[in-house]
């Protein structure tokens, strides 16, 4: 038996019916994520109120809403380990394709310069065979017994000829034995470049269902997030714990309302930052350009400075530095401080601090943007002409930008973060062409950006 709520309290609990009503209808719609089969149905303020009225009725109405928090927290989990799994797969393939891709580099230079090796050998001996043909003409026979003054120097020149002959027998073997292993390594080549194809389409694959997972992990953590404080202001109801319960959760959806208007605000202040900076990054490129015609020639753009630099800033190139910081670790074979194995590091550290801005290098389209293995929260841009570049370890929540987004050169696309394999807060840089990793140090510095 319940007992009579009081004239006050009935309009404490109408005053919180009215808030937990709009919040109903604003998010109804909502999505779990792909874990879920079908939407969800969550409880309104009249089934919250019907259920007041009867214990039974309230009981079922608790466990339900105890029920629908507990899928989400689940499916919000759930989403992220499945995240993360495809994330570490999707590092594997990407490293096993870049591994493919230096195998065949070496190997198509080796089979390039035991080409030229085979080429040279076989001009030489074609060269001493024509020499040959020139001295060895005429009938010797008749030379040895019409003039037999002239036979010692003859037999002479024949035993020189014998000698050239075999010689020349050598030559020849070596160009045949230069072509068949420039040949040995064409065909290896060839090999590995049939193998690269199927490792970038393998690593293509599961660039795509690691994406998919990201994707559907963060819509399950924003559901969790939109769905849960609702949730847990009707179950207090329905538990009937007391006014000032229903008076707090209005103010907390007061207080997230005021907190939301201050998040859009902020990043409409970025944006219109960011929107200032692309001008004068343009004005200052149309200057450079202007500056560098015949008729008034300038020097070409310095390199960006080093660990005192800056990010963002144009140099005329169409390139920047992606953020500021010194560089904490370079290109090349390392201990991973992470795992501790010895492997290669395909990138260069760049340490500006937490939450410091990254900038898109040059512009290009967004590839990938999300969760990953070792990497953590990556972004990878394709910039046209087999050049990519890649960017790790971003704070979660500090992707700025989704996959299938043209960016431009100096563009937030991200804030510095530790996820992933990381001992401390740093930009992890890669810079890539045709799929294989490349120093981004001279790679960067060809195009007027000190790293």
């Amino acid at each position: 038996m319940t007992s009579p709520v009081t004239p006050p309290r009935r309009r404490g609990i109408a005053a919180a019916a009215t808030v937990l009503l709009s919040l109903s209808l604003v998010v109804s719609g909502s999505v779990l994520g792909a874990s879920t089969a079908q939407a969800v149905s969550y409880p309104s303020w009249e089934d919250v109120q019907a259920a007041r009225s009867n214990e039974s009725a309230k009981a079922a109405e608790v466990s339900r809403i105890q029920g629908l928090l507990d899928q989400l927290a689940s499916d919000a989990a759930d989403a992220q380990a499945e995240a993360e799994r495809l994330g570490i797969a999707f590092e594997k393939a990407q490293a096993d394709a870049d591994a493919g891709a230096a195998k065949l580099s070496e190997l198509q230079a080796q089979a390039d310069e035991k080409g030229a090796v085979a080429d040279a050998s076989e001009q030489r001996a074609g060269q001493v065979s024509a020499q040959l043909a020139r001295t060895g003409g005429g009938d010797v026979s008749s030379q040895l017994v019409g003039d037999t003054e002239q036979a010692g120097d003859l037999l002479y020149r024949l035993g020189a000829m014998s000698k050239l002959t075999e010689q020349t027998d050598g030559i020849r073997q070596q160009a045949v034995t230069d072509r068949n292993v420039a040949q040995s390594l064409s065909d290896q080549a060839k090999v590995a470049s049939d193998a690269l194809v199927k490792l970038q389409g393998a690593a293509q694959v599961s660039m795509d269902e690691a994406q998919a997972a990201s994707d559907a992990a963060a819509s399950a953590v924003a559901a969790q997030q939109e769905n849960e404080s609702r949730l847990q202001g009707q179950l207090a109801v329905l538990q009937d714990q007391s006014l000032q319960t229903e008076a707090d959760y209005a103010t907390g959806v007061e207080v997230a309302r005021q907190a939301e208007e201050a998040r859009k605000a902020a990043e409409a202040a970025e944006a219109a930052r960011q929107a200032e900076v692309l001008r004068q990054q343009r004005a200052v490129a149309a200057a450079a350009a202007a500056a560098a015609r015949p008729s008034n020639p300038a020097p070409a753009p310095a390199p960006s400075g080093g660990g005192s630099s800056g990010g963002g800033a144009s140099t005329g190139s169409g390139w920047v530095r992606p953020s500021a910081g010194y560089m904490s670790s370079g290109y090349g074979m390392r201990v991973n401080p992470v795992t501790g194995v010895y492997r290669m590091h395909d990138g260069i550290d760049l340490a500006p601090g937490c939450n410091s801005p990254i900038y898109a290098a040059t512009s290009g389209t967004v590839t990938f943007a999300g969760l990953t293995g070792g990497y953590g929260n990556y972004i990878q841009i394709s910039h046209g002409g087999g050049v990519s570049t890649a960017y790790g370890h971003i704070v979660n929540g500090g992707i700025k930008v989704s996959r299938g987004q043209s960016v431009v050169a100096g563009q937030l696309i991200a804030l510095v973060g530790s996820t992933g394999n990381s001992t401390g807060c740093h930009l992890h840089f890669e810079t890539r062409v045709n799929g294989a990793s490349t120093n981004p140090v001279p790679f960067m510095a060809a195009r007027g950006v000190g790293l």
